[in-house]
């Protein structure tokens, strides 16, 4: 069991919230509208301070932990860029000018990673104590894997966000984006503009991939530690990533197809290590290694395979899946 002293978690909070002041910096107090190569530039930094936390990781404290890190931040990796998919909807439901997309980007990416902190806890305590945990979680990945395949050629109704009617219903909200501000008041009265609902649909978005995510990294390492770390991560690069890839994304028409298969074979996987510890030793398990080469092996086929097919058929437009039929389609599905 990976143990990492209180200087350890204090350390590295203390470098994730320095990036994440960074991020703020030039989110928030500088709003511009973001270029390729300052896109790419920040998408390569960040990443890089991955991969060097993972050598120094894997050297302080075993490989067999830096593989696990590794895996899981693949995993997480790979579900945010889903996230991104949803974030490009939602800014363009809301039509929201380029040069306030990194302001919502970033408080979304804060609001995220406080989200997966507390499910984190909430799923190291649980695994802690109850072994059939790994079944509960196992069951939940296989559930969602199902969901997003059925409904992989759909995108998620913004407008049926709960914390998004919520807002309309309840708040007096301006009809334009004034300056970039959430709160601001309008004939001495005081309203919020739409980058708040902006901000309510990203933060009711991130706590469904909170949901999934965090059953999904618990597939590939037991630590919390790791866990977090993993995740912090694959956040912290998120506003960059989405300046990057954004023009990209409608050509991974086959990304939903393989982020269900992985959920599916992380699903699976944790149910044999429940079946392992609590039924039988002759129970096969997956060992890290194996789980993050086919982590590898199905991001690969489906990127090389979406591309190849969007080439083909330029008329085609990815999807980011959604957990649930659209309620129109319900009721017709229903009729």
């Amino acid at each position: 069991m990976l143990e990492v002293s209180a200087l350890g978690w204090i350390v590295t909070i203390g470098v994730i919230v320095a990036l994440l002041a960074l991020d703020l910096t030039l989110g928030v107090l500088r709003p511009h509208v973001v270029g390729f190569r300052e896109a790419a530039g920040w998408s390569i930094f960040y990443i890089a301070v991955a991969i060097v936390f993972g050598i120094v990781f894997g050297s302080v404290y075993g490989w067999g932990f830096g593989t696990e890190y590794f895996a899981g931040y693949i995993v997480e990796k790979s579900l945010s860029v889903d996230n991104l998919f949803v974030f490009v909807i939602i800014m363009t439901t809301f039509a929201v000018p380029e040069k306030y997309q990194q302001e919502v980007l970033t408080f979304g990416i804060i609001i995220a990673l406080v989200l997966r902190v507390i499910f984190i806890a909430l799923g190291a305590a649980l695994l802690s104590a109850f072994s059939f945990m790994f079944l509960v979680f196992g069951a939940i990945l296989l559930f969602t894997a199902v969901q997003l395949f059925r409904h992989r050629d759909e995108d998620p109704d913004v407008g049926e966000n709960a914390l998004v009617k919520a807002g309309r219903r309840f708040l007096p909200v301006t009809d334009d984006y004034v300056e970039g501000k959430m709160i601001t008041r309008v004939d001495g009265k005081r309203m919020v503009t739409p980058l708040f609902l902006v901000l309510l649909a990203i933060g009711g978005t991130d706590l469904l991939f909170a949901l999934d995510s965090i059953p999904a990294v618990f597939g590939v390492t037991e630590s919390a530690y790791i866990v977090f770390v993993a995740n912090a991560f694959a956040l912290l690069g998120l506003r960059a990533l989405f300046f990057l890839v954004k023009g990209l994304l409608d050509r991974l028409v086959y990304l939903s197809t393989g982020l269900s298969l992985i959920l599916a074979f992380i699903g699976v996987k944790l149910v044999l290590h429940w079946a392992h510890k609590d039924i039988s030793a002759s129970v096969p398990e997956v060992a890290t290694p194996v789980s993050l080469g086919v982590i590898i092996g199905i991001l690969i086929i489906t990127t090389v395979a979406s591309l190849i097919k969007s080439s083909r058929d330029p008329s085609l437009k990815a999807h980011p899946g959604s957990l649930r039929a659209k309620s129109g389609d319900q009721q017709h599905a229903d009729n």
